[in-house]
């Protein structure tokens, strides 16, 4: 298999794909620093530094299946897609439905990616399973079980859960191995859907 993608490569492809297009009119100028950025509806734009942080934790490679929970407008989502490149595909699953909208509509010309909308009541997309990787942009409460169930075995889960970010491996031979990668804000990871 093909090495992950390093934090190099992660910030390279960031810079090629534009977050100015990801954010809303407003708030272009915000683009280049390292914050997050509010995208309406109570949502932010994850800080580039935590996002290279959560790639690089996620090792994904080219040809993965990658499912990327809490996608807002889809620049997480277009990352993804360029590292795991044509023979992989990416999930963007987001619960606001004008925020997947957008994404739709900035990532239509990738083939590798998809954008649905949350189903109220259910984390991730059990129906779609299993996943390589997944990577969460919100923050758990607690570490949600039915992630892990929609993983390969071997597959990496990364998710904030309150404000420590979680490395989340499901072990060939069952059960999980986690490890703890410093504290984090992120908004909240919140089961329900939300329409407009």
């Amino acid at each position: 298999m093909t090495a992950a993608a390093r934090p190099s490569e992660i910030r390279e492809v960031m810079e090629r794909l534009d977050r100015a297009r990801f954010l809303p009119a407003q708030h272009r100028r915000s683009s280049q620093w390292d914050r997050p950025v509010p995208i309406g509806y109570g949502q932010t734009n994850s800080q580039p530094s935590t996002v290279v942080a959560m790639m690089d934790l996620l090792q994904v490679h080219p040809g993965m299946r990658v499912l990327d929970i809490g996608c807002g407008t889809g620049w997480s989502t277009a990352i993804l897609a360029e590292l795991v490149g044509s023979d992989g595909s990416v999930t963007g699953v987001e619960r606001i439905s004008a925020l997947a909208d957008t994404a739709r509509q900035l990532l239509a010309d990738i083939d590798t990616v998809e954008i649905v909308e949350a189903t109220g009541g259910v984390f991730g997309l059990p129906d779609a399973e299993p996943f390589d990787r997944i990577l969460v942009s919100a923050a758990a409460t607690q570490l949600p079980e039915e992630l892990i169930d929609q993983l390969v075995p071997g597959g990496i889960l990364v998710i904030p859960v309150g404000s420590t970010m979680l490395r989340v491996k499901k072990l060939v031979e069952g059960g999980v191995h986690i490890t703890e990668h410093g504290d984090y804000a992120f908004v909240p990871l919140i089961r329900e859907a939300h329409g407009d």
